[in-house]
């Protein structure tokens, strides 16, 4: 048996061909597994519990099905999908998990994030991160009718994209030195984490102790997944 991890999904009705490939994981992949993490970003877009997306039905659906097998669905926050909440969570089975969050994995202390904080030297990010994080701002989009909210949505998309395009890689990567201070805080070396979409697995030093940071690939041209097990843990992409 084993336990999975994947992030950055980014679902959307334009990309279907990474829809039917997450169904088709979560009913083939996932349902002999111990458990499923989804560290954030499975949405592209989440305007709020009651405006699912209809394009998101069918993998909440199977979402659903896995959950009621027997297997838990963990689900994590991301920069995209931050507005997940209560009513998610009973349409999916799923149960959300803070940011960050440490588990036992087999027996070795983890800690699991989305990763977008760990990005420090990406100011404007993190500007833009605090603003709606706010329980005053989320409360006032919430506010907001369907239309409102859909197209502030999309402003916010164009606005990154753009940000993206005029940005350093390395800026926009974790930045070491969180890492350090982040782990050392947890009291654990092993860190899984998505967000900057350049699947790896980092071996480093700190005080002394050798520490680990798993990163997770993006659903963008194919899946990738984190499989763990009592003896090891390995990235794949299919």
């Amino acid at each position: 048996m084993s336990t999975l991890f994947i992030s950055d999904l980014h679902l959307s009705g334009e990309r279907e061909n990474i829809s039917k490939l997450f169904i088709t994981f979560l009913k083939q992949r996932a349902s002999a597994a111990d458990a499923l993490y989804i560290l954030g970003d499975l949405f592209e877009v989440w305007p709020g519990d009651d405006l699912i997306q209809p394009d998101y039905q069918q993998s909440i659906s199977a979402m659903k099905q896995l959950a009621d097998s027997g297997v838990p669905v963990f689900v994590m926050h991301g920069n995209r999908d931050f507005l997940m909440a209560e009513h998610f969570c009973e349409v999916s089975g799923s149960t959300l998990i803070d940011d960050p969050t440490v588990i036992d994995l087999y027996g070795s202390p983890t800690l699991l994030m989305h990763g977008d904080t760990l990005c420090t030297d990406d100011g404007d990010y993190q500007k833009f991160r605090t603003m709606v994080r706010d329980p005053r701002w989320q409360a006032e989009f919430l506010s907001k009718s369907a239309e409102e909210r859909l197209a502030i949505a999309e402003k916010y998309r164009e606005i990154s994209k753009a940000a993206m395009a005029d940005k350093k890689m390395e800026i926009m990567d974790a930045n070491q030195q969180a890492v350090e201070s982040v782990m050392s805080e947890h009291n654990i070396q092993q860190l899984i984490h998505g967000h900057t979409h350049r699947p790896a697995i980092h071996d480093f030093s700190l005080n002394k102790k050798p520490m680990k940071r798993i990163v997770l690939g993006d659903w963008y041209e194919q899946g990738s997944v984190l499989v763990c097990n009592e003896k090891k843990c390995k990235l794949e992409a299919f």
